[in-house]
């Protein structure tokens, strides 16, 4: 016997979510700009049913979201942009969440020719406001901005904040940290991927002096001797971690510290993502061009109403921020932004909140 079906149609003013099930989020780099959009994976997967997120991302950036649970498939580029593409075309996406905004996912959209979200970059007003110091920015958080670029999917912030998940394989055992260590200590991130979003070596060494408390240092290999030179004032007091961790060991101590003292870095937001107190120093870089530290509201509700984190920027800079991401040298030659932040006053408010 022979029976018939009668394919399914989709009404025309269907809600865009029942219609799209299978969606690429793209955001190459860095760090710290994927942890800040990791929440469109979590309200895409949490209020679409039955969504399918393939996430591509360059390969060096790989460990930054390989145990994000919301991210069914990943895709990695690695100068095979073509390959991608032809890839990417079998896959048959319903959509593409540009997160990035740049010529390759120019490229990528203009072949695969499917509907795109993406989100407000702002770059004329970050141009504006660096230049020339003229603030036309939007004042919306670009966490803020990527989840506006779902919305037509009927998709809402749930206020949980951000993510960082960490493989069982990649936690620090206590054994790997200092006795004197054991029972708390303050995270310092001094590494940062430019020179003029660190405080000089001089100035850390100051903070850790000025800090009644155990310090771990946290950076990357390239940061080692920095560390040394920090840690040689008082060995038993700083811990040097920098370079004796991967990405996600770091992120671990991280998690485990009792308050995290950041520059304008991925870490920053890693411990965000973890609900942790910040103090973050701005240099080169600001929170005006709308990326200071995130947390969701009822990520907040756990500090009681009292300040998740606190920004120190030296104030009246005519010249501050000078740049989207930081230059390798001071623009005008005084690096003022780092030389005169008041150290004293970062020690005094983390002397209260550990």
């Amino acid at each position: 016997m022979l029976f018939l079906f009668k394919k399914k149609q989709i009404p025309e003013n269907a809600p865009a979510f029942q219609k799209r099930k299978k969606f690429l989020v793209i955001r190459f780099s860095s760090i710290g700009d994927i942890v800040l959009m990791t929440p469109v994976f979590r309200c895409l997967k949490q209020q679409v049913a039955g969504v399918e997120i393939h996430f591509l991302t360059k390969k060096n950036f790989k460990a930054v979201t390989e145990a994000n649970p919301y991210i069914d498939r990943f895709h990695y580029y690695n100068n095979n942009l073509n390959e991608l593409i032809a890839l990417f075309r079998q896959e048959q996406f319903d959509g593409i969440i540009d997160l990035h905004k740049n010529f390759r996912t120019a490229l990528i959209k203009i072949q695969l020719n499917i509907p795109v979200y993406s989100y407000n970059k702002e770059s004329w007003a970050k141009f504006l406001l660096t230049k020339f110091g003229i603030n036309q920015m939007a004042k919306r958080h670009i966490t803020d901005r990527s989840l506006d670029a779902i919305a037509p999917l009927g998709v809402v912030n749930d206020g949980m904040g951000l993510d960082y998940f960490i493989p069982v394989t990649d936690h620090v055992d206590a054994a790997d940290l200092p006795t004197s260590h054991l029972a708390g200590f303050i995270a310092i991130v001094i590494g940062a991927s430019y020179f003029t979003k660190k405080l000089p070596v001089k100035k850390i060494q100051a903070l850790c002096i000025a800090l009644d408390f155990p310090v771990v240092l946290i950076g990357g290999k390239e940061d080692v001797n920095e560390g040394n030179a920090i840690a040689s004032i008082n060995e038993i007091k700083i811990y040097n971690a920098c370079g004796k961790f991967s990405l996600n060991e770091s992120a671990y101590l991280i998690r485990q510290a009792k308050l995290v003292i950041s520059h304008d870095t991925g870490f920053q937001y890693i411990a965000c993502a973890f609900n942790k107190k910040v103090l973050a120093i701005w240099g080169g870089t600001s929170p005006l061009l709308d990326v200071e530290p995130y947390y969701g509201l009822n990520q907040l509700v756990v500090h009681a109403n009292a300040e998740a984190y606190k920004n120190f920027i030296v104030p009246e800079l005519s010249c501050q921020p000078c740049s989207n991401y930081g230059t390798k040298k001071c623009p005008k030659g005084h690096f003022n932004c780092m030389q005169q932040q008041d150290i004293q006053a970062i020690a005094d408010v983390a002397k209260t909140w550990v």
